[in-house]
């Protein structure tokens, strides 16, 4: 039997494997846990690990963002890998395209299955980060996020971008397409449209999804769970209406539910 790893994440048991490859074509008729993203948007690794326990089975992959990597560091990635978790590393990459094809080699090296990209970074800057991904493990899929869930349409004209939201996310989306990666981050409202324009061979990640009832918090584009599936999303993340309920595996499972 595996031994714990050292920050005291229990072992799940499984490691990736090809009945969790999301590029099948029946994915949809799949354990909904499979397109389920647990966000650990916590700063230490004791509460994530607290987090990892409590939602137990219902839910096989975590969502390493900026905060909780910036505080622990790659050593945590490398425990949820070791314990059998799928892992996205949501660093939002962008820079120029040696720097992030290096980092893009450093985060295949830990086991991450999924990983960010910024689109806007260009085509050259995305081909880098496939291409590192690709010749360090094929398996890891690099995601270009498009526009960011907390964007409207007069935050992106703030910054000089002309047209809709949808219009932007359509064209970075085709650019990161084009230049090899394997899916986009994208709100589910831009979801169905992605599909229609794209075709269904790429992975869509949706955050900003908020079970029925919940508060949308600072994110301005949010749909339901079963709303962002319906609509085309492969993944669905979701944070603080699992990590801060009184139960979250409970939570877990109502979405779930919501999804299957």
């Amino acid at each position: 039997m595996q031994a714990a790893p050292p920050h005291g994440i229990p072992s799940h048991g499984r490691k990736g494997s090809r009945d969790s490859d999301p590029h099948e074509r029946d994915f949809h008729k799949r354990d909904p846990r499979e397109k389920l993203i647990v966000a650990l948007d916590v700063s230490t690794a004791t509460a994530a690990q607290k987090i990892v326990a409590a939602v137990g089975d219902s839910a096989l992959t975590y969502k390493v963002g900026m905060q909780l990597y910036t505080a622990e560091g790659p050593a945590l990635v490398r425990d949820l890998v070791a314990s059998g978790r799928r892992v996205f590393l949501d660093l939002k990459y962008h820079d120029i395209p040696n720097t992030v094809a290096a980092a893009v080699r450093e985060a295949a090296k830990l086991g991450v299955s999924m990983l960010t990209v910024h689109a806007a970074g260009s085509g050259k800057m995305l081909r880098a980060a496939a291409d590192a991904a690709r010749a360090t493990n094929p398996a890891l899929i690099v995601l270009a996020v498009t526009v960011l869930t907390s964007l409207d349409k007069s935050d992106l004209g703030e910054i000089g971008v002309q047209g809709t939201v949808l219009d932007e996310v359509l064209r970075l989306s085709a650019l990161a397409v084009a230049n090899g990666c394997q899916g986009v981050v994208a709100s589910a409202h831009e979801a169905a449209a992605l599909r229609a324009n794209l075709g269904d061979d790429f992975v869509i990640v949706t955050p900003g999804v908020r079970p029925a009832g919940s508060g949308h918090a600072d994110q301005a584009r949010v749909l339901t769970p079963a709303e962002a599936i319906a609509a085309g999303a492969s993944y669905i993340v979701v944070g603080r209406p699992i990590t801060e309920a009184a139960d979250p595996a409970a939570e877990a499972r109502a979405i779930l539910s919501e999804i299957a």
